[in-house]
Formats: C-alpha cells, structure tokens, sequence
C-alpha cells in the first residue's frame, strides 16, 4: 500500500485529502496540534476503509514539532509516498497591526515547515519515487499580506522542485483553491457571509482535493481547481497589481 503523510489533516482541506485517499486504499500518517482530533479521524478511516493509519501530534511553528514529523519522513525502512503540506492558518491583512510573533509563526508554518518537511522527504523519494503536494493558494498570485507572500514562496519552489527532481521520479505540486468552504474561516471568527464573497466563487472541499491530486499524479507543477479560478490566474497576468490589491482585500483566500 502506499502512504501518505498529510499536515493539517485535522479538519479541513487535510482531513478531505485523508478521506479520499483512505477510499484509495492508501495508509495514512496524520499530523496536527489536536491528538484527539486525529485519533477521531484515525479511527473513523480505519474503521471504514480498513487502511493503517498513524497519528502524530505536533505543532509545526516550533522546531521540535518540525523534526517529530521530518524524522517520520525519513524513515526509509518504512517510507512515505506522498506528502502534503496542508497546515496553515490565517491572519488579519493589516499587517501593521498584527503582532509581530503571530506573524513570524505564520510565516514558520507555511514557508519554514514545508521546506524543512520537503528536504526530508526528498532523502528517501529521489530514486525511489514520490509526490509532494503543497497546498497553497490562488493568493499567491496576487498581492495581499504576508499570506499572499507565503503562498507566492510556495508556488515559486515546487515549480522550480517539480522540475528540478523529477528525473529523481519526484513530483512537486502546488495546489492552489480558491475560497473554499473548510473550518479555515470560522477558526478566524469569520461567520458566513462575513468574506463578502459571491456564492459562486466558493468551492467545495472534496472537488478541490479530487483536483488536486488528479494534477499531481499527472506530475503537473501547478494546480489551480474550476474554471473560475484558472480564469482569474490569468487575469492577474495582466491586470495592474494595484487593481488585483484592491480586489485582495475582500476576504481570505
């Protein structure tokens, strides 16, 4: 069987990645902060789809968090397939007013705990073989806060990774939704409707993730989900970057 290792996967965009690919028959390690939150999770996949499924607890803002699951990674007696980099979480755009820590973790989760967690991953996949998803987001194409730089850092690196170690059978993906309906917002305290975002500019959970691996196991580098959203990457190509600041401020990507 193969095995995935999934960041994040305690709600989420994370937990759907673990469901699909539960029903794919994958084994699963799931890595979050919550430990009953995954054991829940753990025992839901095991229970219906018979998979082996492995907890770790870890917060990936602090450095031994980081090097409980980059241990895991490396492990070439029990080897890791597929990682994706899920954990994440948002911030006020008024970065000025935000508090400087806060930001600094933000930017650990996103930016510092992919890369570190992608290095290790690379110890046992090149030659072997694997894939790597980073769950960014159509943010980074645009210009909004230190999210949209997290997210554009992101995209940047498994463009250049996708190509770079593929002759290794390595694969790099950026998975980038749009506004997603996930708990992402309400941890931000932001009820329905509060984004100000049409309806039709949401998606749904399970289509994002059925995309996104769709795109990665065909070794795509870049994978934006709907139409929608791949029309509007292509507008940011051309419209002024103050034009698509304004239009960033409305909501969190």
């Amino acid at each position: 069987m193969p095995t995935a290792l999934i960041t994040g996967a305690s709600a989420g965009l994370g937990a759907e990645f673990a469901r699909q690919l539960a029903r794919r028959r994958a084994d699963l390690v799931l890595v979050a902060r919550s430990a009953d939150a995954l054991d829940e999770l753990a025992a839901e996949l095991r229970g219906e789809h018979g998979v082996a499924v492995e907890v770790v607890a870890a917060d990936l803002a602090t450095d031994d968090g980081v090097e409980r699951v980059a241990s895991r990674l490396r492990d070439a007696g029990d080897p890791v397939d597929l990682l994706i980099n899920n954990a994440g979480f948002g911030l006020p755009l008024q970065f000025a007013d935000n508090d400087v820590d806060d930001e600094i973790r933000h930017l650990r989760v996103h930016v510092e705990a992919s890369m570190r967690l992608m290095h290790a991953a690379l110890q046992v996949m090149r030659g072997r073989g694997g894939r790597i998803i980073n769950v960014a987001s159509v943010a980074g194409f645009i210009s909004r806060s230190t999210y949209s730089a997290c997210k554009a850092w992101l995209i940047g690196f498994s463009r250049w990774a996708n190509a770079e170690y593929a002759s290794d059978g390595v694969s790099v993906t950026a998975v980038c939704p749009g506004f997603t309906h996930t708990s992402f917002h309400e941890r931000m305290g932001l009820a329905p409707g509060d984004e100000g975002v049409p309806p039709i500019m949401w998606l749904d959970a399970r289509d994002v993730v059925r995309e996104g691996l769709r795109d990665a196991a065909r070794g795509r580098a870049v994978s934006v989900p709907s139409l929608r959203y791949k029309a509007l990457v292509v507008l940011t190509r051309v419209l002024p970057p103050s034009v698509t600041a304004r239009v960033a401020r409305r909501g969190r990507v």
